[in-house]
């Protein structure tokens, strides 16, 4: 009778690459034209109050930038835009969340049409701001849009974020 020795056990298969999908999303700049800016009081739940530009994710299939910027302004504020009036001045690459988050800076045409609280879970009321008045703590996204647009405000990238101007 012959006996064979096992051998070395193979190795345990790898785990599979743990791969969490980038969030995408737009924050909408919306000058009044007289130098002020639309910003909101965000109250998201488990998350510390902060003030914040209206916009959020890319959500439908085939959606631009500019499109998602639109849409978002409208079921936040009421505020209807144009999407083809929006342009993108840069976007936005951040990994706070451990994950990462891109942001679309997305500038609107000015406007002084009133902005409503639509969505009173996430956001306490809109109000325009001189843009060199702007309240704080700001989001961090919308800092970093804020940034893109005026000179002198993009300081407040943290390590680990890029920044891509288009144009």
């Amino acid at each position: 009778m012959t006996s064979t020795s096992p051998g070395p056990a193979a190795p345990a298969p790898a785990a599979p690459a743990r791969t969490v999908a980038p969030m995408l999303g737009a924050g909408v700049i919306v000058p009044t034209g007289d130098g002020r800016v639309l910003v909101g009081r965000r109250t998201t739940a488990g998350e510390p109050p902060t003030w914040s530009l209206p916009g959020g994710k890319v959500e439908e299939p085939g959606e631009s930038f500019e499109q998602a910027a639109a849409r978002e302004l409208a079921e936040e504020t009421g505020i209807v835009l144009p999407a083809d009036a929006m342009r993108v001045l840069a976007v936005l690459l951040d990994h706070e969340l451990g994950r990462p988050r891109l942001t679309a800076a997305v500038l609107a045409p000015p406007s002084l049409a009133e902005a409503l609280v639509t969505e009173p879970h996430a956001c306490a009321g809109w109000e325009r701001f001189p843009v060199d008045a702007l309240p704080e703590p700001m989001f961090y996204p919308s800092a970093l849009v804020l940034g893109a647009w005026l000179p002198g405000m993009d300081g407040v990238r943290r390590p680990g974020t890029h920044g891509y101007r288009i144009g």
